[in-house]
């Protein structure tokens, strides 16, 4: 156990966390982080008796060996059953909870007039009604403790230069992103604070390229070889070819431990890490401070977060 952990558990610090979807990619990365800083994280995946197992085993053996606590917790996102039970378990054992981190998603690839409208209906599902579910199970209890922290795990491919052939996931976050958005306004003032995270794509260190979704129309996706098929192949060395050296996906999950970590009330509303630079940052700035201004007009700038994006 780090002299960090430490100290923050002695001063009861240590908050209680739900990630959803830790069992891969940022949503793990961010749960051993934030156990190692001194939280009580609980690792929400799908199927954790099953294909996951070894995934929650892993981090069995990771608290045992650090002293640290973090523990996989049954959750699929798409079953607000599901969703229900593993809050109650959560504040059962633990008597409160204070972050919820909204990770859990899926990507697609490929044109998107391949896409069905039921395989677009499917994304939105668990890109946007996972939060949905998620935030019925969890704001009851946050509100009722007056505290606590929504953090939502977005895409710069919302507002950045986003790439061809995403199309769908890309609009399901920034669907997620609105939400989001509505939500902060919506819980400020039961002490809830909101920070939105939006990663940048970064080209290794998740399965979100790996595990993606293919049209399931496969004759309109071979319709767009004859004009696009090179493009297609090459854009994810072009997109590797932007991102420098030296950055790893590691520091989402440090960048999510951090806000979490602040004081409530001086957390910051957006942040983004992004080492490609797409140009996210500079739209979410002006339509941060663009929302701001209008709250300020109608009379309910109390509605705002003290700190900035960033």
């Amino acid at each position: 156990m780090s002299e960090d952990t430490k100290v923050l558990q002695e001063a009861g610090r240590g908050k209680v966390v739900v990630v959803t979807g830790a069992s891969s990619g940022f949503g793990d990365l961010a749960a051993r982080a934030l156990a190692r800083a001194g939280h009580t994280v609980y690792a929400g995946m799908r199927a954790i008796d099953g294909r996951n197992a070894p995934r929650a085993a892993e981090l069995a053996e990771l608290s045992a060996a650090e002293g640290v606590d973090v523990r996989g917790i049954a959750m699929d996102v798409q079953d607000q059953a599901s969703v229900d039970a593993a809050v109650a378990r959560i504040v059962e054992e633990q008597g409160r909870l204070d972050v919820v981190v909204h990770n859990a998603g899926h990507m697609v690839l490929g044109p998107a007039e391949a896409f069905t409208p039921e395989q677009l209906a499917e994304l939105y599902d668990i890109n946007v009604l996972s939060t949905q579910r998620v935030n019925r199970a969890a704001l009851p209890v946050l509100r009722e403790q007056g505290s606590g922290l929504l953090v939502w795990v977005a895409s710069s491919s919302t507002r950045g230069g986003h790439p061809p052939f995403l199309a769908p996931y890309f609009a399901a976050k920034a669907a997620m992103d609105a939400m989001a958005e509505s939500y902060a306004a919506e819980v400020i003032r039961y002490g809830i604070d909101t920070v939105i995270v939006v990663p940048g794509a970064y080209p290794s260190g998740t399965n979100h390229f790996a595990h993606a979704g293919a049209p399931a129309d496969s004759e309109r996706d071979a319709a767009y070889e004859t004009a696009y098929g090179e493009l297609r192949e090459q854009l994810p060395e072009r997109l590797a070819a932007i991102f420098p050296a030296g950055r790893t996906v590691d520091e989402v999950a440090q960048e999510i431990t951090r806000v979490v970590g602040l004081p409530a009330g001086q957390r910051p509303f957006r942040v983004h890490i992004d080492p490609s630079r797409d140009g996210s940052d500079v739209v979410s700035t002006v339509s941060d401070r663009v929302r701001a201004e209008f709250y300020h007009r109608i009379g309910i700038e109390d509605l705002l977060p003290e700190q900035a994006s960033r």
